[in-house]
């Protein structure tokens, strides 16, 4: 039995004016392990936080069930619930210290003294703020904020750890730093947490799934892996990620391949996990990586539309056959940078290119 299901959940909102219901979340099935780090991503209106405010319990289903370690919680106030939420705000008490702000929650819970004071230096520890007890909420750095409203969630044990967006509020690099520093904690405690992010990067550097959401709807839900080089449709291609999608025509399948023509070529890509039959139009995910500009040869001949060197990498427009193809050329061995109007070759690691299901 899953730790924490989420089944054919519905959740309907009057619409504007009184008038009509709009469907936030539309038949969500998702299935969570114990101790798994499940994100819901997807854009702005998608309804990835209204699905995280029903697990919560600050809304409550129009249809459907949560069950929380066997036990069916859809009418449960929130702090029936034995979770714990870190906002996107942190919603810190500022008339607090850091101490008293992490142990707010225990002391409603009327444990005593040591008790909560065992508790709150054994997280202090695990956030890496030992020393910062008694400082006031605005005299920390925004990066501290955040572990304070982390560790105060964290010291009341929840089952279940929930995240709005906690680090869309801080610089690039503090994110990547805060990335890694929850993903520590969450697998050193064990802790099952459910997180809300539009950050592809985020989603992919700390889930163990993702679910890929789109109009109320869940499009796909697998391992960053899984997401990132099998999509399930063209919405989660598009949205993980850069793709370049190509159409093409199968023109025979080889077992565990099939040859396809695409662009004025023939290509021999990986059989997807469906029927296909020769003369069948379909479309290919090639990812930009999956595309290396070379000096001679090649299995394409295209004319360079843009060029920019960002240090790392150089990315490409390339214009083949009619139609453009970003491209990321990831070698460090290549220091020529094509100029807009070069004719180049180019070759498809035909291996990394994906036929998208119907």
């Amino acid at each position: 039995m899953s730790f924490l299901l989420l089944e054919n959940l519905v959740k309907e909102f009057v619409g504007r004016g009184g008038e009509g219901k709009v469907r936030a979340v539309d038949r969500a099935n998702i299935s969570i392990e114990e101790g798994e780090f499940i994100t819901l991503l997807g854009p702005s209106g998608c309804g990835k936080t209204t699905t995280l405010r029903l697990i919560a319990g600050f809304e409550f289903p129009t249809e459907g069930r949560i069950v929380l370690d066997g036990e069916v919680i859809n009418q449960q106030p929130p702090n029936q619930r034995d979770m714990a939420m870190v906002f996107q705000s942190y919603a810190i008490f500022p008339h607090l210290n850091v101490f008293e702000n992490i142990a707010y929650g225990l002391k409603i819970r009327r444990l005593s003294g040591d008790t909560v004071k065992q508790k709150v230096r054994r997280v202090l520890e695990l956030t890496e703020l030992t020393g910062l007890e008694n400082r006031a909420p605005n005299a920390l750095s925004g990066g501290q904020q955040q572990r304070v409203a982390l560790a105060r969630a964290l010291v009341m044990e929840p089952k279940v750890l929930l995240m709005d967006e906690p680090l869309s509020n801080l610089d690039a690099k503090l994110r990547e730093v805060m990335r890694t520093e929850i993903r520590r904690i969450q697998q050193t405690l064990g802790i099952t947490s459910v997180y809300v992010t539009h950050d592809q990067l985020e989603a992919m550097t700390l889930s163990d799934r993702i679910v890929v959401m789109n109009r109320g709807r869940i499009e796909q839900i697998g391992s960053p892996p899984e997401i990132y080089r099998r999509p399930q449709t063209t919405f989660v291609a598009d949205f993980i990620g850069r793709a370049n999608f190509v159409e093409a025509t199968v023109q025979s399948l080889n077992g565990d391949t099939v040859a396809v023509a695409a662009l004025g070529q023939t290509l021999t890509v990986p059989q997807p996990d469906r029927a296909l039959h020769a003369g069948q139009n379909v479309k290919l995910v090639v990812r930009p990586e999956a595309v290396q500009v070379v000096e001679q040869g090649g299995q394409y001949q295209g004319v360079v539309r843009w060029s920019s060197y960002l240090g790392s990498v150089v990315e490409y427009d390339i214009e083949v056959a009619g139609q453009r193809l970003s491209i990321i050329n990831a070698d460090p061995r290549h220091i020529i940078i094509h100029p807009p109007g070069q004719e180049v070759g180019l070759h498809m690691l035909e291996d990394c290119v994906y036929i998208l299901p119907d």
